[in-house]
């Protein structure tokens, strides 16, 4: 099996990939973006990806939701995994963190790390780049006094050093990653069902659409776990809503509840149901 996810080596995508799938039995498929880790599952390149979907400190990942809702639409969710992220500040030999003029990262470690870089680096500048590899890469490198957030992994692949350790802002700091199968896989997990789906454009703006649509979750006794607005990319004032709800597509009151749901919104996309864990 070939698994793709963001790369290159030594981001926390891969250290998540290595817990996720322990044992290494499959082909690492290392892409520059989520959004070409996914269509290489819609284009056959790859089996499966691992894709990060929301962090317990910033909330969710839109590349992840805005290709799933936007851009591929033959992949499904079919399983998930929660996975303790331990940020690290990592420079070349001789960097000490006094002389640190740049902090290099992806844009979500650098939101976590918001306190740390705040009252401890003040007057460094934050570069956002295109992941924490190529950040402690670009670190190793450059002959300033530069400085990345990133994995232990990619302090030990650019032989770089470890300034400080666990400089992320909460302590429980947790990334949900979902596997992307192409449509119509079965899911994997062992867990209780969860189904995710997204839905948009309520008819005509009223007071309380988007309470009417939701209570048809509520009245059936569903729990919904998330539920975001991401622009529609249509104009201002228009939203999609992504929601993940416990219980899967083949339970009567969730199939009742997505049949009244789809007589209300014009577009209703189910992006996967299949078991956590």
């Amino acid at each position: 099996m070939r698994i793709a996810y963001l790369g290159p080596a030594g981001t926390f995508t891969e250290d998540a990939l290595g817990e996720a799938a322990p044992g290494g039995d499959y082909e690492r498929l290392r892409k520059a973006t989520i959004h070409e880790a996914i269509v290489a599952v819609e284009r056959g390149e790859a089996e499966r990806a691992l894709v990060p979907i929301e962090n317990s400190s910033e909330g969710s990942v839109r590349p992840t939701l805005d290709a799933l809702a936007l851009d591929v639409g033959s992949v499904t969710i079919v399983g998930d995994y929660d996975y303790r992220v331990r940020v690290h500040l990592i420079a070349r030999g001789g960097v000490e963190l006094e002389q640190v003029e740049a902090v290099l990262s992806h844009q979500q470690p650098l939101a976590q790390c918001a306190r740390f870089l705040r009252e401890q680096l003040p007057e460094a500048e934050l570069r956002s780049v295109s992941s924490t590899a190529a950040a402690v890469r670009m670190a190793a490198e450059s002959a300033r006094p530069w400085a990345a957030l990133g994995a232990r992994a990619a302090a030990e692949l650019y032989d770089c050093r470890i300034l400080r350790e666990g400089v992320e802002d909460a302590a429980d700091n947790v990334t949900r990653f979902v596997w992307i199968a192409p449509a119509g896989t079965a899911t994997t997990g062992s867990g209780p069902w969860k189904t995710s789906l997204v839905f948009s454009e309520l008819g005509e703006d009223h007071p309380g659409a988007l309470v009417h649509a939701l209570a048809e979750f509520a009245d059936r006794g569903i729990n919904l776990t998330r539920i975001e607005s991401r622009p529609l990319r249509q104009g201002l004032g228009r939203y999609m809503f992504f929601c993940d709800l416990e219980g899967g597509e083949s339970d009567p009151a969730v199939a009742a509840a997505l049949a009244a749901l789809r007589a209300k919104a014009e577009s209703v996309r189910l992006l996967g149901s299949y078991r956590t864990g």
